[in-house]
């Protein structure tokens, strides 16, 4: 059998099956076209004649207030946040159990 055969057959349980090459299968059925062909401007957005200002879609408010509200929120959950780090505790500990075998933990 030569390397460059399209069908291949596999031996099963006696029998020979026969493996077709796989076929293209387009899920839109092919038509029309696959991408937005590129316009050339940003965002597909035509520059505004001067004096003209731009008209903003409904959803942009919400989104700059979500997206900009969550930034903010998360910088001032970041900036309360405890601090749970191992040296800290490990500070903690140590210093407590200085003060309860009556140590000094403060050093000139």
């Amino acid at each position: 059998m030569s390397s460059t055969c399209l069908i291949r057959t596999l031996p099963v349980r006696g029998a020979v099956r026969t493996i077709a090459p796989a076929t293209r299968r387009y899920a839109s059925g092919g038509h029309g076209p696959q991408y937005n062909e590129p316009s050339g401007w940003l965002f597909g957005e035509k520059p505004l004649p001067n004096g003209q200002k731009r008209k903003k879609a409904d959803w942009e408010n919400s989104w700059y207030i979500g997206m900009y509200g969550a930034m903010a929120l998360a910088g001032v959950l970041l900036y309360y946040k405890p601090d749970t780090s191992i040296q800290t505790w490990a500070l903690q500990e140590a210093k407590s159990r200085m003060e309860a075998r009556g140590e000094k933990t403060d050093y000139p």
